[in-house]
């Protein structure tokens, strides 16, 4: 199914055919005639599978259905709440290029920042607003931001959000929206503590989710390298070094972990930084930027501080260590090879990591092509899972394109008819939480 068949704009669709897309993927084929209809709807949707356009798209439509009236000062119609300021970003930009062509206007919110330009901002007028929590809260005791007009709200990787802390911001925010509106909620996973959530917040909603992937794009190529642990990190050097890579993502399990590794790397003479919750934002905004624009090579990241990243044209990923969820590895290796490019994805192996390694190819169902590189030979050998050997030695995966399903969500309650104790949170207390978890 085309674009052109979901029921958008002729400006929507001629934004989303200038950035080359043609086709929705399956959580944007199912969820945007359902927010189009003005129902309240509860997402399954992992990062990377077209999430945001699935709420930005219909939000932008709905906003346009009803006319704006020039001759007084506009007012927010539409709030988009987001765990971190580097998603709160993304989401904004995602706003701005699928709203290129519409009379809206919008702007972000998020702490770490000076509120001055987000005064300003919000002082001239603006129609949508993306958010993190602890700093809409500032502008609202402040009275400087109004949401009593809100149409459409939506709660963005609301699974997040509650590991995160947010949940007493969450109601505080809820209870100052006006009871008629649209409620958007998008969750990587549909937990019971999502459930409860969407208990409070949504009115007979549809119910879609996204199959999860537990497959790789088949333009990554996937190789495990067998090494001692007490030497992945002068391999990972050496890859980096011989193989002249400028821009590598590499993944380990912990905070204290990561910061180890990217002082070990910058010793080694490798431009590196580090990602977790527990950097402050700044911290986590250069090393992104830098990242990007290539003045650092390597940035090693825990699983949720990479979460929501947005790279393009990432050609490298490295597992330093395999993650303790099979499933997750899926996601990692997801951030290369988009968008029909290719990509490379390694995982650097140790022999107390082998049944982990099983695990993933249980739930790949193939086995990961073995390598070694010369003069770091390990005194093991990683064995291929029995009964999960795959049909060639490729390197590609085997994707499927992931399925969605939509169906009634059952009649939840109205959140305005619930009480809930404010608190005062900041974006950067939510972050340390995050970082714990990191």
């Amino acid at each position: 199914m085309p674009f052109t068949q979901l029921g958008l704009s002729a400006e929507l669709l001629r934004a989303v055919s200038e950035e080359g897309y043609s086709k929705p993927t399956p959580i944007q084929q199912q969820a945007i005639p359902v927010v189009l209809e003005g129902r309240d709807i509860l997402a399954g949707a992992q990062t990377g599978t077209g999430k945001t356009a699935s709420f930005t798209l219909p939000t932008l439509q709905r906003l346009m259905e009803t006319p704006i009236n020039s001759g007084r000062q506009r007012v927010v119609r539409a709030l988009v709440l987001t765990p971190t300021r580097e998603l709160a970003a993304q989401v904004h930009d995602s706003v701005r290029t699928y709203g290129r062509h519409l009379p809206l206007r919008s702007a972000v919110i998020f702490g770490g920042v000076s509120m001055v330009p987000q005064f300003r901002a919000l002082r001239n007028g603006v129609d949508i607003v993306v958010a993190t929590p602890g700093r809409l809260l500032d502008h609202l005791r402040q009275q400087t931001l109004d949401i009593s007009q809100v149409e459409v709200f939506v709660l963005d990787e609301a699974d997040r959000m509650l590991d995160m802390g947010f949940i007493r911001d969450i109601r505080q925010i809820m209870n100052m929206l006006p009871r008629a509106r649209q409620n958007l909620l998008f969750s990587a996973t549909i937990t019971e503590e999502i459930k409860g959530l969407s208990a409070q917040l949504l009115h007979n909603p549809a119910l879609v989710e996204v199959a999860r992937q537990n497959q790789a794009a088949d333009t990554v190529s996937q190789r495990v390298y067998a090494v001692e642990k007490d030497r992945k990190r002068e391999l990972l050097s050496h890859l980096v070094g011989t193989g002249n890579w400028q821009q590598v993502l590499v993944f380990v399990r912990t905070k204290h972990g990561a910061d180890r590794l990217a002082n070990q790397l910058i010793r080694d003479g490798i431009e590196s930084a580090s990602l977790h919750g527990d950097k402050s934002q700044g911290a986590r905004t250069r090393a992104l930027a830098d990242f990007k624009s290539g003045k650092v090579a390597v940035l090693v990241a825990t699983d949720i501080a990479a979460r929501g990243l947005d790279i393009d044209q990432l050609p490298h990923v490295v597992n330093f260590e395999l993650p303790n969820v099979p499933e997750d590895y899926v996601h990692r290796i997801g951030r290369t090879g988009r968008a029909g490019a290719n990509g490379e994805a390694l995982s650097l192996v140790a022999q107390d990591e082998a049944k982990l390694l099983g695990a993933i190819e249980k739930v790949l169902k193939r086995d990961i092509p073995r390598a070694t590189e010369p003069g770091f030979e390990p005194n093991f050998v990683l064995r291929s899972q029995p009964g999960y050997k795959a049909p060639h030695r490729g390197d590609g995966g085997h994707n499927r394109p992931a399925k969605a399903n939509v169906r009634h969500a059952g009649n939840h309650g109205d959140p305005a008819r619930r009480s809930a104790r404010g608190r005062s949170s900041g974006d950067q207390r939510g972050n340390a939480r995050a970082g714990r978890n990191s």
